[in-house]
């Protein structure tokens, strides 16, 4: 069915089964014919889909059609990013994150639906099926969670340059397995059992690390580049400004994503306590001015990130504990602090996050459980500032 001029047309394709939502249009700069289409399962779904590109095309957001295909633009894209002059650890990441459902962009020659495949015509029906295959490959939820993530930023930026009317993988979603968790935040039973067993360890200062990352929530990176001369004991603080990370097999600094997450975090007594005897230590065979130069886990170069991994792996097994990520530390750090009532401002200051929302974003579940147990009778609002309810 015809709209007249401008007004695009409707109408069944018996080849493909389906209905069809058709807009054409003159490009003024070449003056050639351009046509867009859109596939439903009805007319009526047809004749909605037909009203988004007219109106698409009013406000100059339809793209024109490109024969750019997914692969290509995937490769520009991480080009981009290299050049902005993304961490890179984090350009490491981006480009593994695409390969797994881009395969093409590691060989060329592989099966690559998606890869093939023009920017223009995606659909959030293909982004789901390169999804599915990454799981296929035994990658976990939390992985292909990443993956998508990846491919919204990837043609996010293709919206951006007018290359797509549309982001085909902002409709799809993914749901964890029940009972898989993104992340785990240990009991305080386990948190005593875990440090029990880490001072019975043959690694001082691998019991140490792991201490200090429980008790600040720092991350692995940033406590690997601590040096001591980054910590000021007068003040009982240390500051954050870097992180240790291991790309292509190499362990090399990077700077902080954010400016929050340039920090100086302070110290519990405790554990300021222990610094200050391992430190000690150290003085009776180097000179203060020596002493600040080294590490504080690893000498003269930090550990190597992988390390600490095995260590607490293994720790955690002896534990009884089952698997233990690193990131799962600061994950307890965190839902600790929040269960204690710590305001989520200071936690997301702390975890160095770029704002609190990034934060309420991650615990919103632990918020809300803590706000469901607050039970207040109006005699309680009667009494007055200064009395809080009880939970």
């Amino acid at each position: 069915m015809a709209r007249g001029k401008g007004g695009g047309s409707t109408y069944y394709d018996t080849a493909k089964s389906k209905w069809v939502a058709e807009l054409k249009w003159v490009d003024p700069a070449t003056g050639k014919l351009l046509k867009a289409k859109r596939y439903a399962d009805s007319r009526r779904e047809a004749e909605k889909l037909l009203a988004e590109l007219v109106d698409q095309k009013a406000k100059g957001l339809l793209a024109e059609p490109s024969r750019l295909i997914v692969r290509d633009f995937a490769t520009e894209y991480l080009k981009r990013l290299e050049r902005e002059g993304l961490r890179p650890n984090s350009l490491r990441l981006a480009k593994e994150e695409l390969t797994r459902a881009i395969p093409s962009l590691k060989d060329p020659l592989v099966h690559d639906p998606l890869g093939r495949m023009r920017l223009q015509e995606v659909r959030p029906a293909h982004i789901r099926e390169a999804l599915d295959k990454v799981m296929e490959q035994g990658y976990s939820s939390r992985t292909v969670g990443k993956v998508l993530m990846r491919l919204k930023a990837l043609f996010r930026e293709a919206l951006r340059l007018e290359l797509v009317a549309r982001n085909p993988a902002e409709a799809v979603s993914l749901r964890l397995p029940q009972g898989e968790k993104a992340a785990r935040a240990l009991e305080p039973h386990e948190v005593a059992r875990l440090l029990e067993e880490a001072e019975r360890s043959k690694s001082p200062d691998m019991a140490l690390l792991l201490r200090l990352m429980l008790e600040t929530g720092l991350r692995r990176g940033e406590a690997l580049a601590l040096q001591w001369r980054d910590i000021d004991f007068t003040r009982g603080e240390v500051k954050v400004w870097r992180s240790w990370t291991k790309v292509e097999g190499r362990g090399t600094f990077s700077a902080p994503k954010t400016r929050s997450a340039r920090r100086t975090v302070p110290l519990p007594r405790g554990l300021l306590l222990r610094l200050e005897a391992r430190r000690q230590e150290l003085l009776e065979r180097l000179t203060p001015e020596e002493l600040a130069e080294v590490f504080l886990f690893g000498g003269n170069k930090p550990y190597d990130p992988d390390a600490f991994n095995h260590y607490l792996r293994r720790l955690a097994q002896r534990a009884g504990l089952g698997k233990v990520r690193v990131h799962d530390l600061r994950h307890t750090w965190a839902t600790l602090a929040l269960s204690r009532g710590i305001p989520l401002e200071v936690v997301s200051e702390r975890l160095g996050h770029a704002n609190p929302n990034i934060t309420l974003g991650v615990y919103r579940h632990l918020l809300e459980e803590e706000r469901r147990g607050y039970v207040i009778d109006l005699e309680d609002l009667l009494k007055g500032p200064g009395t809080r309810p009880q939970a």
